[in-house]
């Protein structure tokens, strides 16, 4: 049986660590610039939301299924921001949550197989 250390190159291998890279930029991106928007006296939510995409990279890279449950939970605290800043304005969540639902959707997709792996891993 195959551990997290040594992955099979499959299509959907390839698309979990492209989808890793992207999230793990994504929190880069959210932790820089999200501390610079802190220090000018801005909100919060990025860096932290950031630090959790970090996180969900990381261990999405280690095929690890707590990457989906952190990117999810990223995506469910977006929520509630997204009220808090724009309310119910259908124009400003767009902005807000459109491309993180389509990552949550390609996470989602990913699901099944981290499931397996982490009960093959179990087993093993």
């Amino acid at each position: 049986m195959q551990s997290r250390s040594t992955p099979t190159w499959s299509p959907v291998s390839l698309a979990l660590w492209a989808l890793a890279l992207l999230i793990l930029l994504f929190g880069l991106y959210f932790v820089i610039f999200g501390t610079w928007l802190i220090i000018l006296g801005g909100s919060l939510y990025y860096t932290l939301c950031g630090i959790l995409l970090c996180a969900s990279g990381v261990y999405l890279f280690r095929r690890d299924v707590l990457g989906a449950w952190l990117y999810l939970l990223a995506w469910v605290l977006t929520i509630p921001w997204t009220i808090y800043e724009v309310g119910f304005d259908f124009w400003g969540w767009l902005p807000r949550l459109f491309g993180p639902s389509l990552l949550a959707i390609a996470v989602a997709a990913c699901l099944p197989h981290l499931l397996r792996l982490q009960k093959e891993n179990f087993n093993a």
